[in-house]
């Protein structure tokens, strides 16, 4: 992590850049491999985004899975930590606070289509381009991610659990082989999620499940995706995925930017 001034209890490192055009720097512009931030601060706006793997971000409040098809918007000023999972490549572009409004007030995921997944790399291994330049802020802004909410547990078991679905949802196991695996009932785990993220353990599974799938489909993946994501039958998937978007995968796929017909709206 970059030099940033001291902290202790309630305070956040900050990694501040007088100027974001001064080059690469950990938290600033650049490509980042494995390993994560602690919590800390930024001065200014930034987008994060794997090219390759995946990052997880926890931010006041909500916590994001990103991958090949999502970027977070991260507004300065906001406390955030970051894991990168193995083998993965972490984009991290800088916009000045005091040049850029962001269209965000909070961090926001937002889809990254093929014109955007060839524009970001492509800054990055240019030395000459500007971070600031206008037309670089507009592009990656985005269209919010379909992604479903997924509020991350508290409780040690419960976020044990959360955290290997979220790396491996195709995992089969029940909550009751979840809790006996963690010397715990199945009861005070089901419980747990309840309390602690408003959803029953099912449907947050569910959920994991679902937006990884929407990141298969994003890239134009649709024969297979049910099993990879942990689906025990193809029908069980469309249901779910009718039940939570208001349209079928295939549908889904259709309508991704750049196919030519608007894409269906996620159902409230």
């Amino acid at each position: 992590m970059p030099k940033g001034v001291g902290h202790g209890p309630g305070q956040y490192a900050r990694e501040d850049r007088a100027d974001p055009r001064a080059g690469r720097r950990d938290g600033g512009r650049g490509l980042h491999h494995g390993g994560g931030h602690p919590t800390h601060v930024h001065d200014f706006h930034q987008l994060l985004y794997a090219p390759l793997g995946r990052i997880s971000v926890s931010t006041p409040g909500s916590d994001h899975e990103l991958s090949p098809s999502t970027a977070l918007w991260i507004p300065a000023g906001t406390p955030h930590s970051a894991r990168f999972h193995p083998d993965s490549l972490v984009l991290a572009e800088p916009f000045d606070a005091d040049v850029h409004e962001l269209p965000y007030a909070e961090p926001t995921a937002v889809r990254v289509d093929e014109s955007r997944r060839r524009l970001l790399p492509a800054r990055t291994r240019d030395a000459g381009a500007g971070a600031d330049d206008a037309s670089a802020f507009a592009a990656p802004t985005g269209i919010p991610s379909a992604a479903l909410p997924l509020p991350r547990p508290t409780s040690a078991t419960a976020l044990t659990v959360a955290g290997a679905l979220l790396r491996s949802p195709e995992d089969q196991r029940t909550a009751t082989e979840w809790a006996e695996s963690l010397y715990t009932s199945s009861t005070s785990l089901r419980r747990a999620f309840r309390n602690e993220t408003g959803l029953a353990f099912s449907e947050w599974r569910t959920r994991v499940r679902l937006n990884r799938s929407l990141d298969l489909l994003d890239r134009g993946h649709q024969v297979g995706t049910a099993a990879r994501v942990g689906f025990v039958s193809t029908n069980g998937y469309i249901m779910a995925f009718r039940r939570h978007f208001g349209c079928t995968p295939g549908a889904w796929i259709k309508g991704r930017p750049g196919q030519g017909n608007p894409r269906p709206n996620r159902l409230p």
